[in-house]
């Protein structure tokens, strides 16, 4: 281009912007121009990416360009596809990601999505005040969940809250430090007083701190388009199924994008995460 500036000085281009005998080609501007096609391309960003570029270099007068450029690169990368760099390396690597542009047009309820399924075993929970150390321990080196839904009982099913597997792992480990006759016959309690035991009973190890009293819940009825919206919006990992105050199931983040591909029909069990 310089060269072109510099033996056709009379063409009607470099006659209105270069004067003879003066460098008017600036390479600076066609690095930047490059640079900001390159990162429309990729990210398919259009006039963020021009506001960001102009903000970096306060040439107003190169504001043109670099829209054309942008734009061209955009419309180039489309055609081979709708996805920027990021979306891509998100589905490649595996991550649970729910994207906010994609709507949710299915009429499903969450019962339709929650586990347990019939065919699932039973929900991994723990109980207010029937377990001991060493079952509190069981269900956590038997399982690789973030945490655990607290119910009154077994039989009753009714929801107290949730623990997530990191406090109890802690806390017991600052139990046994601190406090002395915590053993594995130890009782676990979640409420908020522990009953008189008898005086030979190891001490109980009372957890109520760690449990969250409020996790968020949704009825087995609710439509999963509100359910996709509250992930979404709240960016939850999991949220508790109930039933009149009985716990039913949890719906997690991969539930809704395995469900999502079910609906779309792909194979569910062809997605893995990371």
């Amino acid at each position: 281009m310089e060269q072109l500036a510099y033996y056709h000085h009379d063409w009607f281009l470099f006659r209105e912007w270069c004067e003879v005998g003066v460098d008017c080609i600036t390479p600076g501007l066609y690095a930047m121009v490059g640079a900001a096609a390159c990162l429309g391309g990729v990210t398919r960003m259009t006039v963020s990416l021009v506001v960001i570029v102009f903000e970096l270099t306060g040439g107003l007068e190169y504001i043109v360009p670099l829209m054309a450029a942008v734009m061209t690169s955009k419309w180039v990368g489309d055609a081979f596809g709708r996805a920027g760099i990021y979306e891509s390396h998100i589905r490649l690597n595996g991550y649970p990601f729910l994207d906010a542009k994609e709507e949710f047009t299915h009429t499903t309820s969450a019962r339709e999505v929650m586990r347990p399924r019939r065919s699932d075993p039973p929900l991994a929970v723990l109980t207010q005040d029937d377990m001991t150390v060493e079952e509190l321990q069981a269900s956590i080196n038997e399982t690789s969940y973030n945490g655990f839904p607290v119910i009154v009982s077994k039989e009753s099913q009714r929801l107290v809250g949730f623990a997530l597997r990191r406090d109890i792992t802690i806390a017991i480990e600052n139990a046994r430090r601190k406090q002395e006759g915590i053993m594995l016959n130890s009782r676990v309690y979640f409420t908020q007083h522990a009953p008189t035991l008898p005086a030979d009973s190891p001490r109980p190890l009372k957890l109520r701190s760690i449990l969250d009293m409020s996790p968020f819940t949704v009825t087995d009825h609710t439509p999963m388009e509100i359910v996709v919206d509250i992930f979404r919006k709240l960016g939850l990992r999991q949220c508790l199924v109930t039933h009149n105050g009985r716990l039913l199931g949890i719906v997690t983040k991969k539930d809704i994008l395995r469900h999502m591909a079910q609906m779309a029909n792909q194979d569910p069990e062809s997605i893995m995460f990371n």
